[in-house]
């Protein structure tokens, strides 16, 4: 039994825009799972079903092995919780300890079990200092992490997040790649995430989605992904730089393995050129 999976899903808007259309999707449990695609392939819609926003038009999600219901949507999002692209449309209490607070109050958890959970959630994303701030007054990282941490309060199986790294500072990104992979290392969730940059996979994903037109069209590891260079330009994705560099290098004759990550190509230079004491 996967932790989150959909079967034949499809979903037409209002008008007649199809926006899924049969999309296959495994989510195994403690896994990170990159969907990628160009806008408008459907990432946002897909997530939108993960924890019942919307409804399907045909097909199914199951959580947990079971169908996702309008009969038991609550206990799903207990499961699955998703963040949005715009952390502000998550955000409305009047402090950051309030705002992470209103999920648990919501599930009708007493108040030190709420208390706890709140504290617990603001240190793991590293905002313990930001607790009686405004929210509103904070940064666009800061936010993204208020907006985590509320989820995270829930301890949900699964975290959703719509292109997470969008509008953050190169630091910033940095930061939030490490937090999103210490979700996975050191809790045990599930993390599924969208991105526009390609070049993060690698160093955050065990599997690969690829969306185009409401369509799954490849899913793998990275090195069976990313390998696909023909349907990667067909669907206008990239290659990520690191491979692409490596495998412009080995075109040219020269003798190096293969790398995704930054730390793999490093081993290969290191390999090819002779390791230095």
């Amino acid at each position: 039994m996967h932790l989150i999976e959909t079967r034949d899903l499809c979903y037409v808007y209002p008008g007649n825009v199809r926006s899924l259309d049969g999309v296959n999707f495994i989510g195994p449990r403690n896994t990170r799972i990159a969907v990628i695609g160009a806008n408008g392939a459907g990432k946002s819609t897909l997530f939108k079903h993960f924890n019942g926003i919307l409804q399907p038009t045909s097909g199914s999600v199951l959580v947990r092995g079971e169908p996702v219901t309008r009969e038991n949507v609550k206990e799903v999002r207990k499961a699955v919780g998703v963040v949005f692209q715009n952390p502000d449309d998550q955000i409305f209490s009047p402090t950051v300890g309030q705002d992470v607070a209103f999920g648990p109050l919501n599930l009708g958890l007493d108040e030190e079990t709420v208390h706890h959970r709140v504290e617990e959630a603001l240190r793991v994303v590293g905002i313990a200092h930001l607790r009686d701030r405004v929210p509103h007054h904070l940064s666009g990282g800061e936010k993204k992490r208020v907006a985590i941490a509320g989820i995270i309060a829930m301890e949900p199986q699964v975290l959703v997040l719509d292109e997470p790294t969008a509008g953050l500072d190169p630091a910033g990104v940095s930061d939030l790649v490490g937090f999103i992979n210490s979700l996975a290392r050191k809790y045990g969730m599930t993390v599924i995430f969208s991105t526009h940059d390609v070049s993060l996979v690698p160093e955050m994903a065990d599997i690969v989605y690829v969306m185009d037109r409401g369509r799954i069209v490849a899913s793998g590891t990275c090195r069976e992904v990313f390998v696909q260079q023909d349907l990667l330009a067909s669907v206008r994705l990239e290659v990520p730089v690191i491979p692409r560099l490596i495998g412009a290098l080995r075109e040219e004759g020269i003798g190096i393995s293969m790398a995704y990550t930054f730390d793999e190509a490093r081993d290969a230079f290191l390999s090819a050129f002779g390791r230095k004491r």
